[in-house]
This record gives structure tokens, C-alpha cells and sequence, in this order.
């Protein structure tokens, strides 16, 4: 995003320095299987993962599976109101527990294949004929544990042995999105995509508004291209903030769709904001809600993107309460991103290709390709 002048928001901004000789990642960054699988290996198999929000799980025996980096992990709330994570694989036999996306598991976790039970807190309480088999012990084979953790009401997965404490990788951001309550925030739509385009295709076209005026007429008329400001510049958590039309909101009819997720001023209800949080989450703050986009890498040239919309509990109450004014939005603006990225994808692929040169206006892609080489390398 490029830095222009506005009256600033609470947050304060951050001095860039464009860097003068930055260009696009060369072309095996996108195409290159073996890249594909190196960046499986030592991105997504090592970092915090975005999973899900911890309301998709709100009452005992909840769950949901997720993809992490090839592997399917069970997330489920226990009775006691816990969160866990456990890797999707009997202790017997190695079956797949669970087939279904989401759910509510009664009490239990049981395998299909031979019936091996688990309570929802990993432990191993039934197999079947196993007592008759000399030095088996129940406590030694409970379900294989995932790390997990939630940050801001979002629960994150690492696969690694011993991954950095979540409160640690997310120290730079502690308290920064407070007033938005996205703890409590509850989500009206998901909408998944499909797109036949590089995941870092999606976090670059995120990261700039270059692109606004002439791929997003709409968005620019309430939100002017120009006029945004960034206050995280380096690192894996890189944005800022952009300013909406006095008295507008980022809806289809331009205004308010929902209650103001939390406590803003008059002049805070002025600005829209956007982060990028590596290695797969898209995180968008509105005054009205909050947008996620989870990113999920299939192949060097496809990614699902899971697209959900977060609104104050208190809304859904409401008789003027329209989730779909925004959703119906951002659903015309993330199709129009997710069509140029896959323009960008196909491009990219020829052998015509070679890095262009990044403008002064891109100096957050360009910072997204520093800290996604810092990883890979």
C-alpha cells in the first residue's frame, strides 16, 4: 500500500523507505513443485498455522478438520471447554478417525475401522479385546497431540516438535486489535474459493492497492486507492490502513450493515484496515466487521481460500441486521483479485517471464517477499 497523506487513525504509522532495484520472486517461486514441497517443509510444517475461530467450536463435542501442510488435524472442544488438536490418525491401525468436515461428536471420538475409542481429550478409554493382549496399556496410546493455540479468539496450529510459544510470535501485535472484541465476533458466511494461482500471488495482490482503481472501481469509489498508510512495514505481520468515505461503509448499498464491533470514535469509524499475518491469514477490520481469508496452498498453482465474515453477537438479534451487504461485497472484490491473480499465475508461467520491478507503491509486496525469503532460505 502506498503512503499518502490522511489524518491518522490510533494507530500510529510507521516511516518506509521504498527500496529503490526490488523486483517480483523469479519464476520457480511459483511453478517449481520442488519449491512447492520445500516451502510444505519448512514453512507450513514450522509456523503457526491459521486453523479456524474458536466459535466454530462452541459447545462440547464440537469439531472441525483441518489441512495443515498434508496432514488432517481434529480440533474439538472436551467437556471441560478445552481446545485441542490431534492428528486424524488412529493409535491401532492408522485409520482416519474422522471423515466429515465438521460436527458434534457426542462424547466420544470412535474409529471407524475397528472401533478403538478416545474421549474428547485424546485419551484412549476403549479397544476392544486389547485387555486380552499381555502389556498393553491404554495410557500409552491416546491420539497424538497438534499444537495449538488461539490468539485473538483465532486458533492456530503448529505441527513442529517444539514451535515458538504463540504469545511469542504474536508479541509485536499484542493488544493491537483489541477494540475490534475479535474474540466474541461471530461469523455469519464462509465462502471458499478456488483459485488456480500461487498462494504468494493472493498475499502480494492483498498487500497493495496499485491495482485499486482500475480492478476495483467499486471499492475505490468508497475507499480511494490513494489513500492509504501502512504502520507494519517488516516482518511476518506487514499493513495498515485506508480511509472510507465519511458516512459510507465497504457494502453493496455503501452503508452500515451491523452494529460497530467495538468502540470507535467519529473519526475512527473512517478507516478500514489490513494485515497480512504470515504464513496464511488475511485479516480485514471494518468498523461493522471483520473479514478473514485462511489460506490453504494445494499445489504450486492452486489455493482454496476460506473467505469468513465476523459480526457482533449482539447483531444477529437485530431486524436490520444485513450480513449479506457485505459479504455480497467483498465476494465482487475477492473475485475480482482472485481473476488478475490468475492472470498473474498464467503469465508467470511463460517462459517470457523474468522479475518486474516493484513501484513505490508496492512496498509492502516487496516486504512480503523479504520475510517469505527469510523463511525459505
Amino acid at each position: 500500500m502506498h503512503a499518502t497523506r490522511t489524518k491518522a487513525p490510533p494507530f500510529r504509522k510507521t516511516t518506509e523507505t521504498f527500496r529503490a532495484g526490488a523486483k517480483t520472486l523469479s519464476q520457480r517461486y511459483f511453478i517449481s513443485p520442488e519449491t512447492f514441497a520445500e516451502e510444505r517443509d519448512k514453512i507450513f510444517s514450522r509456523h503457526w498455522v491459521l486453523v479456524g475461530h474458536q466459535t466454530q467450536i462452541a459447545q462440547a463435542g464440537d469439531y472441525f478438520t483441518a489441512a495443515v501442510a498434508g496432514e488432517s488435524v481434529v480440533v474439538v472442544r472436551d467437556k471441560r471447554g478445552d481446545i485441542h488438536g490431534f492428528y486424524n490418525v488412529c493409535r491401532h491401525r492408522g485409520s482416519q478417525l474422522i471423515e466429515n468436515r465438521d460436527g458434534q461428536l457426542s462424547a466420544v471420538i470412535q474409529c471407524p475401522y475397528h472401533a478403538w475409542t478416545y474421549a474428547l481429550d485424546g485419551r484412549l478409554i476403549g479397544a476392544p479385546h486389547m485387555d486380552e493382549v499381555p502389556g498393553f496399556d491404554r495410557s500409552n496410546y491416546g491420539l497424538h497431540s497438534a499444537n495449538l493455540a488461539l490468539w485473538e479468539g483465532f486458533i492456530f496450529v503448529a505441527l513442529a516438535d517444539s514451535p515458538a510459544p504463540l504469545e511469542k510470535w504474536f508479541a509485536p501485535l499484542a493488544g493491537k486489535f483489541s477494540r475490534w472484541n475479535l474474540p466474541a465476533l461471530r461469523a455469519a458466511k464462509r465462502i471458499e474459493y478456488d483459485v488456480r494461482a500461487n498462494w504468494k500471488l493472493i498475499f502480494e495482490n492483498y498487500s497493495e492497492c496499485y491495482h485499486c482503481a482500475g480492478v476495483h472501481p467499486e471499492l475505490s469509489k468508497i475507499s480511494p486507492s490513494d489513500s492509504a498508510e501502512n504502520d507494519l512495514t517488516e516482518g511476518p505481520f506487514l499493513g495498515g490502513f485506508m480511509r472510507i468515505a465519511k458516512g459510507k461503509s465497504l457494502t453493496m448499498s455503501g452503508n452500515a450493515c451491523a452494529l460497530p464491533v467495538g468502540r470507535f470514535g467519529e473519526e475512527d469509524s473512517h478507516f478500514v484496515f489490513y494485515y497480512s499475518i504470515f504464513p496464511n491469514m488475511l485479516l480485514s477490520l471494518h468498523p461493522d466487521y471483520a473479514m478473514v481469508h485462511q489460506l490453504q496452498p494445494q499445489s504450486p498453482e492452486r489455493t482454496l481460500i476460506l473467505c469468513e465474515w465476523f459480526f457482533h453477537p449482539e447483531a444477529f438479534k437485530r431486524s436490520d441486521f444485513d450480513p449479506d451487504d457485505a459479504v455480497g461485497f467483498w465476494d465482487m472484490v475477492n473475485r475480482q483479485d482472485w481473476h488478475v491473480c490468475e492472470l498473474s499465475q498464467q503469465g508467470i508461467s511463460s517462459r517470457a517471464y523474468e522479475p518486474g520491478a516493484y513501484s513505490a507503491r508496492e512496498s509492502i509486496p516487496a516486504a512480503w517477499d523479504r520475510e517469505y525469503l527469510r523463511h525459505i532460505s
